[in-house]
């Protein structure tokens, strides 16, 4: 069985997790109505993307 010759320090365990945390998400404000929505996605809102009704939104 595979066993460390030496100690890991914590430096080094802490540089191997140093992708290992959760993204921040990344939210724009709607030009539209000024809701936050996701980044390259139709406002679930008012249902516009890039300046344009693509789809009504249910209220309507």
């Amino acid at each position: 069985m595979a066993v460390p010759k030496r100690k890991v320090s914590p430096h080094r365990r802490g540089n191997r997790r140093a992708h290992d945390s959760l993204k921040v998400e990344a939210f724009t404000e709607c030009s539209n109505c000024g809701e936050l929505k996701r980044p390259h996605t139709m406002c679930h809102h008012c249902g516009y993307y890039n300046g344009r009704l693509v789809l009504a939104p249910k209220g309507i």
